[in-house]
């Protein structure tokens, strides 16, 4: 969907369940050769990995989260999470996902275990609308 203007971004991260210890050196080839491996290279941009929550998180994730409400009430198992403290607008775990719009406002926010099928709907959506706000100005 890039002709229409989208961009994604990925911004890995080590606070949930541990899985993503790599150093910054040795996160993309640990996507080519070992998960999901196969030679596999992302084509989006890839940022340097940080905290999305707690005291340390990026301020980006900060002003996401202020931005959508959260994606479930329950935060998870804390055994597996590492960060404090713990707040109900978390990000619950890896491959959460926000749409932002052109205008650098938040729009939407899928829970992890929503299917990417229905990610890309969803953002075909807003895009039509956009397209359709466009045309009708």
């Amino acid at each position: 969907m890039k002709p229409l203007g989208l961009t994604i971004l990925g911004y890995p991260c080590n606070q949930f369940g541990k899985q993503e210890p790599g150093q910054r050196h040795e996160i993309l080839p640990g996507i080519k050769h070992v998960r999901p491996g196969n030679g596999f290279v992302p084509n989006f941009l890839m940022f340097e990995k940080g905290d999305v929550n707690g005291k340390e998180e990026q301020e980006v994730f900060t002003f996401l989260k202020d931005s959508c409400p959260p994606v479930g009430d329950l935060i998870g198992d804390p055994a597996r999470m590492f960060w404090v403290p713990m707040k109900l607008t978390d990000i619950k775990w890896n491959f959460e996902k926000f749409l932002v719009g052109p205008d650098g406002k938040p729009v939407m926010r899928w829970h992890p275990s929503v299917r990417v099928s229905t990610v890309l709907d969803d953002i075909h959506k807003y895009l039509l609308e956009l397209y359709m706000q466009q045309t009708i100005s």
